[in-house]
C-alpha cells in the first residue's frame, strides 16, 4: 500500500514541477525534472499495484490418499 501512496504523492509532486514552479537547476530545466518525476511517480504506482494483487492470490493444497481425497484453500500471509 506504500508503494501506491508514494507513486501517487510523486506524481504529484512531478506535476506540480512541470506545469507551476519554474526551478532554475544547472543542466536541467525544470519541465524536464517534473517529467522524470512524472514517470517514476507513475511507474512507482504500477509496481506497487502488481505487488498488491500478487500478494491476494490463493493457496489450494490437495492431497489425495487411497479412498478419499482432502484440499485445502487459504490465503498466504501479508507481507509488510
Amino acid at each position: 500500500m506504500g508503494a501506491i501512496v508514494g507513486g501517487i504523492i510523486l506524481f504529484i509532486l512531478g506535476a506540480i514541477v512541470r506545469f507551476a514552479l519554474e526551478v532554475d537547476l544547472p543542466g536541467l530545466e525544470s519541465t524536464t525534472l517534473g517529467t522524470i518525476l512524472m514517470v517514476g511517480g507513475a511507474v512507482l504506482f504500477v509496481v506497487g499495484l502488481l505487488l498488491m494483487l500478487r500478494s491476494r492470490k490463493t493457496v489450494v493444497n490437495t492431497q489425495n490418499a487411497p479412498g478419499h481425497s482432502v484440499s485445502e484453500r487459504r490465503d498466504p500471509p501479508p507481507t509488510v
